[in-house]
């Protein structure tokens, strides 16, 4: 509740406001909407900015009304701290299909699908989305899949966007996945600039092959592991529209 008592005095600092004279709106509140739970005492309302009690629903109302904010701007205050991934979900999702509208699943989307269903401009070559570009203390970051690569097709199309972990750069073995949907896929980067693609790495460990999908009709791209290649990360989660 640390958060939200400073959000709290913040606000009521900006508006020029005692706790005692929001007491007393609280007050004309309570007196105004007929109901005494609109109203909040001074000490209620001072042990709020400092952290120390919880805030019911009546006082919500009330302060998000005097304040002139939204309650959600309050409830988030309210919050924990989010985790740092952008694909991590410990709650998982409903065991039934629903449509998604609001919350942390719908915020949860808004990440995995940047783009509001609108069809990007698909380049050429894979390439850095722009936003991510200086993002570089960013554990994530995000790429577009151009027309020429390939690698994958049609399992990713040309202009998915793949969100990579830029913290998991190990090529897994074969052992550790068991078929080609649970196969690690990675953005690299080539002197011919990005691939998105499995990798197999060679005994030595000297060469890494890059390996496509069997439809795709394309050969073993070889590099010289450390020298031709730059491994970006690891895929963890792909958007893509499946309209031609």
């Amino acid at each position: 509740m640390e958060r939200l008592g400073a959000l709290l005095r913040s606000i009521r600092t900006e508006w020029g406001l005692s706790l005692r004279e929001v007491k007393d709106r609280t007050e004309l509140l309570a007196k105004l909407w007929g109901s005494p739970r609109y109203a909040s005492s001074f000490s209620h309302l001072a042990k709020l900015e400092l952290g120390q009690h919880d805030m019911r629903v009546s006082t919500l109302i009330s302060l998000s009304h005097i304040y002139s904010k939204r309650p959600e701007t309050l409830v988030d205050a309210c919050r924990p701290p989010k985790y740092d991934s952008p694909v991590f979900d410990p709650l998982e999702g409903p065991n039934s299909t629903v449509l998604i509208t609001e919350g942390r699943l719908h915020e949860r989307a808004e990440r995995l699908l940047p783009l509001r269903g609108a069809s990007p401009d698909i380049p050429e070559n894979t390439a850095l989305v722009a936003g991510d570009i200086h993002s570089l203390r960013n554990r994530y970051r995000k790429a577009i899949v151009g027309r020429k690569d390939r690698s994958l097709y049609p399992m990713i199309r040309p202009g998915a966007i793949v969100t990579v972990d830029t913290h998991q750069r190990a090529i897994a073995s074969h052992k550790e996945w068991t078929n080609e949907f649970d196969r690690p896929i990675y953005l690299l980067y080539t002197r011919n600039g990005y691939v998105c693609g499995w990798c197999q790495l060679t005994e030595g460990g000297t060469r890494l092959n890059v390996v496509s999908h069997l439809m795709a009709k394309l050969d073993v791209l070889p590099l010289a592991y450390g020298k031709d290649v730059e491994v970006v990360g690891r895929v963890v989660s792909v958007a893509m529209s499946l309209e031609p």
